[in-house]
């Protein structure tokens, strides 16, 4: 099946950068471009786009509004964001997560990465840069600022409806580990692995393996390390 790819970043050139490298591949194509979030949420829903690369810094609506409104709609629930960023290491990456992208990649990234990325999200699973490291996102996640306690407690609280190895999956999935390496470190196989993500997910209300990520170190589930 073909991606339906949407491009939204402010700057025409790599716009057509992007469109010729990703129209360049037999398994995706370009279904439209937008130069700023309002005119991609609108193309969004009209091009039924499964994955959108959106760049944060645009005029008017940023990437992060436009992304919020897009995790939002429950009319675009099988659409996947992978945020692209100049500055990999700021509190942008962990705002992307938390506004509902799958992922975030550098614009400095090698074509096969942002082929790779359009694959990663398409497919469901959560894309973490090689640049911005887990234990960056896990930093920003766990300084907070008190005004998420509720929404924080909250989801400690929801944690409870999972079973023991759905937690210790979440962990695990919080690592950054793909399904065949959980299944390995837990001794299950892979189907089983799969299904205790997707359980986790639907118990927890999240949209894909990034929005899992977030919630694993927001509630307290997974502690970042200290360096």
């Amino acid at each position: 099946m073909t991606i339906r790819v949407l491009l939204a970043d402010d700057q025409a050139l790599l716009r057509s950068a992007f469109r010729v490298l990703v129209d360049s591949e037999p398994d995706m194509e370009v279904v439209g471009e937008a130069s700023d979030g309002a005119e991609a949420l609108r193309l969004t829903r009209e091009v039924r786009a499964d994955v959108v690369l959106m760049d944060i810094r645009m005029p008017g609506t940023d990437g992060l509004a436009a992304t919020r409104l897009i995790s939002a709609d429950p009319g675009l629930a099988h659409v996947r964001v992978v945020m692209l960023t100049t500055f990999e290491v700021d509190e942008y990456v962990v705002q992307s997560l938390r506004a509902g992208a799958s992922g975030f990649l550098g614009k400095g990234a090698e074509p096969e990465e942002l082929l790779n990325a359009i694959r990663i999200a398409a497919g469901g699973e959560a894309l973490l840069s090689p640049a911005a490291t887990k234990g960056l996102i896990a930093k920003f996640l766990a300084q907070g600022d008190g005004s998420d306690e509720g929404r924080d407690s909250a989801r400690a609280e929801r944690l409870e409806a999972l079973t023991g190895r759905e937690r210790e999956v979440l962990v695990q999935v919080a690592g950054g580990h793909s399904n065949d390496e959980i299944a390995e470190r837990l001794e299950v196989s892979p189907l089983t692995v799969k299904t205790h993500v997707n359980r986790a997910m639907a118990k927890l209300g999240a949209r894909d393996r990034a929005q899992l990520v977030v919630i694993a170190y927001e509630s307290g589930l997974v502690r970042p390390r200290v360096e």
